[in-house]
């Protein structure tokens, strides 16, 4: 039976067949979090659902963008998961305290700034080290969706050998493998 949407080594091996040069792996690690969190800062822009007695705690798009993102990890994962929800927690917090602090008006050119910042950093990575295209080209959702939590399985397992279960890597890698195989023999038939 497939899982489908919640196919969390089919999403990382999509993923990781896109970022398997170290340097654009590293590129990713420092901006796609800020990528995330950014969006967030835009988004406390949006009309308030809910207010908190919590001074800058309301629930608007940034909550429920951060909450969308937050349960759909814990339903990949639910230790790395979990961690991911926390940190897209503290991006909604931290994300509402600088909205506040910098308003609209500065805000959303802090925001376009950072933008275009990490998102040519990243750009750069594919181009000049990976040499391929981001993934976002082949599946924008589900790029959009993964990158933070493959950034952070990528970071849990270099750091401290996590896996989601048993034998994760080794099959995740095995695809990553053959992904990569397949698209650099379609590359060459079309030089050829």
């Amino acid at each position: 039976m497939s899982k489908g949407l919640f196919d969390l080594e089919r999403h990382f091996a999509f993923y990781g067949a896109y970022h398997s040069n170290p340097v654009n792996v590293l590129v990713h690690v420092l901006f796609v979090w800020p990528i995330f969190f950014t969006a967030l800062v835009i988004l406390q822009f949006t009309p308030t659902l809910l207010a908190f007695p919590f001074q800058g705690l309301v629930l608007n798009s940034s909550f429920v963008f951060a909450l969308i993102y937050g349960l759909f990890y814990v339903s990949l994962d639910r230790k790395a998961g979990s961690l991911a929800a926390f940190l897209c927690f503290l991006c909604w917090v931290g994300s509402g305290l600088l909205a506040r602090r910098l308003g609209f008006d500065l805000g959303w050119k802090v925001v376009l700034a950072a933008q275009l910042f990490c998102w040519m950093g990243q750009f750069i990575g594919h181009g000049v080290f990976e040499k391929r295209a981001p993934a976002l080209l082949d599946n924008l959702s589900q790029a959009l969706l993964m990158a933070p939590f493959f950034v952070l399985l990528e970071l849990l397992q270099k750091l401290v050998g996590y896996e989601p279960y048993p034998g994760f890597q080794k099959s995740v890698h095995a695809k990553v493998e053959a992904d990569i195989k397949a698209w650099r023999d379609s590359k060459q038939k079309k030089v050829a």
